[in-house]
């Protein structure tokens, strides 16, 4: 357990918590803790689904920008692969993922929650990448994650701008899945993430490497990664146990154990 970020699991459910007052900006020692967090929320079997929280004020506005400014060309060189890498761990997990989102998420912050597969934001939240207007542009995956959620042109606006944007715009853009009221998130993030508790978790984690790696490549390649992995949960336990439910008692009553 790390002084910035903890990994909580209750019912199945990990939450990642981020825990730097007041704003829970991301410095290296955050950025190093979140990869232990989602390394061990990767390696935990009772973490069927996770959550990704910076609690009921805010999810994480950024960057910190005092340790940026202290930072020449060849600092930043070293460190944003290190900052890439420990966002990617969350965006690797092979299990569901959500952004509960309350207050702002910006620049790192909304770099961190477009990591997740989904996102539920409170109806004050604002969310956004404005490191134009330090002078920057996004680092930790914002251009590349952002344009393939929404398209280049609504990316390059919100880039290149750098403006805030307010819930409902963002649910409207696609840039967030669900809106709440604020003090409704979490639970409404626990509420999506416990459907998968009892899930056939390697078909799960099949799902999302197909969809994901399949973003990344041209069509007959993602098609070919797709068959790879649907010919491989034929080895499973939990496809004799969702095939043989099906056949003896309809479907969607199967009780997988996630192997």
């Amino acid at each position: 357990m790390g002084e910035f970020v903890r990994l909580e699991v209750e019912d199945g459910v990990g939450t990642i918590r981020l825990d730097r007052p007041p704003m829970n900006a991301i410095n290296r020692q955050l950025q190093s803790e979140l990869r232990e967090a989602a390394r061990e929320a990767k390696a935990r079997a009772d973490v069927k689904a996770v959550i990704v929280y910076g609690g009921q004020k805010v999810f994480a506005a950024g960057a910190d920008v005092k340790e940026f400014a202290e930072m020449g060309y060849g600092d930043i060189v070293d460190y944003a692969p290190e900052l890439q890498a420990s966002l990617a761990e969350v965006a690797a997990l092979p299990k569901p993922t959500v952004a509960a989102i309350t207050g702002f998420a910006l620049g790192g912050g909304f770099e961190l929650a477009l990591c997740c597969d989904r996102r539920i934001a409170g109806d004050n939240a604002k969310v956004g990448q404005p490191e134009i207007l330090l002078g920057i542009i996004p680092g930790a995956g914002g251009t590349q994650r952002l344009a393939r959620l929404i398209g280049p042109s609504k990316t390059k606006d919100l880039v290149y701008t750098g403006r805030f944007v307010k819930a409902e715009e963002a649910l409207a853009l696609g840039m967030v899945d669900e809106v709440v009221a604020p003090d409704d998130v979490y639970e409404a993030a626990r509420r999506w993430a416990g459907q998968f508790t009892g899930g056939a978790s390697r078909a799960l984690a099949a799902a999302k490497a197909a969809i994901d790696g399949g973003l990344d490549n041209d069509l007959a390649s993602g098609l070919k990664l797709e068959t790879t992995l649907f010919a491989a949960l034929f080895a499973t336990e939990d496809r004799d146990t969702g095939m043989r439910s099906f056949i003896e008692n309809g479907p969607g009553k199967a009780q997988f154990d996630g192997r």
